[in-house]
């Protein structure tokens, strides 16, 4: 039996078959058993209003007994309440043809930003128009599907730190602007930020920033000038909006006075900048870099949340935006296999949408199957990092799952 159920009388234990009424641009299409309380506390924290309950796989508990209408029928046939004009990107999965779209989207991405560089450094560049196109077309595909780009941000190639962490932080930008309820003109700005970010960085020797020990004092002072150079470069190229030069003059710069290069504190710090402080450090956290070593996902999201040179608020509301596990994670899984997160289950987040891929007691490779671990007995058990386990996962993604995905 299907009932619609408010949210104050919804009850773990209970299977939700869908969101019938909510505030918000969120579209909730999920799908699953309520397993515990924090569960429906997050589903109120982002404005789930009724839902529909399937009876028949709720045990334990019955239908409530109407003595009138149920004033919340009609709601079956509403769509959700948008707070602002831009549609909320479709939910979907990492399917073939996504990936293979997202896939050379971005390899042009790399390509267009690394000759925008080249050119910057010459002199040789007069406006911003082909990154202008470039931060569209990734919102664009954002929108399209969220989910395969998202992937490709944890796909690393070491030897191209710089070009890839910047076109990850606007991929991740844009992902983390669109689900606060920004406009489509903002997302664009704000993603176009964080894209030129660390442009400065291409001035820094490159025995610098490639130095595998603790920079000098000297150098590390070096190091920090790649904001100003930065600013400056961009200012060049012509007519530039105040949000994108403030994402690059003070995305280092800590909300307790830490950072650099003006040592601003709290609100001093424009709310993109804090954002992008969060996405950079985040990026370079799940990437191998000369001095350090990746971490995972999952625990790159933790440190995030332990560290309050940051906007903690801002930090929980990215947590929930990515997932415990963000899609396109390694995952080991109770059964001994490794999986790939490819879809978040916002109504039970420890249970998201995975593609099981390789045996660890084997230590083989397997065919991809697609599990949804909200109706599966198997659970993940930690995210992990694909070196632990000798995966490349470039190659991986490149030569096996692109090919085998479902349709």
């Amino acid at each position: 039996m299907l009932k619609a159920v408010p949210i104050d009388d919804l009850k773990p234990g209970m299977y939700i078959n869908q969101v019938l009424k909510q505030t918000g641009s969120l579209r909730m299409r999920s799908k699953g058993l309520v397993k515990h309380q924090t569960v429906i506390n997050t589903l109120k924290s982002r404005g789930i209003q009724v839902v529909q309950v399937d009876f028949d796989k709720s045990p334990n508990h019955e239908p409530a007994t109407d003595s009138a209408p149920n004033p919340t029928s009609e709601t079956i046939v509403q769509a959700p309440t948008k707070v602002r004009e831009e549609p909320s990107p479709a939910t979907t999965s990492l399917t073939r043809n996504a990936m293979k779209e997202a896939n050379g989207l971005y390899f042009d991405a790399v390509n267009i930003q690394n000759g925008f560089l080249s050119a910057l450094n010459r002199g040789a560049v007069n406006d911003l128009k082909l990154v202008k196109e470039l931060a569209q077309s990734l919102i664009d595909s954002i929108f399209d599907n969220k989910d395969a780009l998202s992937c490709l941000t944890l796909i690393k190639n070491n030897n191209a730190y710089l070009l890839e962490h910047s076109i990850n932080c606007s991929i991740l930008m844009g992902m983390f602007t669109q689900f606060l309820g920004y406009d489509r003109g903002t997302i664009d700005q704000a993603s176009l930020g964080a894209l030129l970010m660390d442009v400065g960085m291409s001035s820094i020797p490159m025995d610098v920033h490639n130095s595998v020990q603790d920079l000098s004092a000297a150098d590390w002072e070096l190091m920090k000038t790649h904001v100003d150079i930065g600013v400056e470069l961009v200012e060049q190229c012509g007519d530039i909006s105040d949000l994108v030069l403030s994402i690059i003059a003070q995305h280092h710069e800590r909300i307790d006075g830490s950072g650099y290069p003006k040592a601003l504190k709290e609100m001093e710090i424009s709310e993109f900048a804090r954002i992008a402080g969060i996405i950079d450090t985040y990026d370079a956290m799940v990437s191998n870099r000369p001095h350090k070593e990746s971490i995972s996902p999952t625990q790159a999201l933790k440190r995030l949340t332990e560290d309050n040179r940051l906007d903690q608020t801002l930090v929980n509301q990215f947590v929930t935006c990515m997932g415990v596990h963000p899609v396109g994670s390694i995952v080991r899984l109770k059964s001994g296999k490794l999986a790939i997160v490819s879809q978040q289950n916002p109504l039970i987040t420890m249970s998201p949408i995975v593609m099981t891929f390789y045996s660890v007691s084997s230590q083989q490779y397997d065919d991809i199957t697609r599990l949804d671990l909200s109706d599966n007995d198997d659970e993940i058990v930690s995210g992990v990092r694909p070196d632990d386990f000798n995966v490349n996962l470039s190659n991986f993604f490149q030569d096996v799952l692109v090919n085998q995905a479902p349709d």
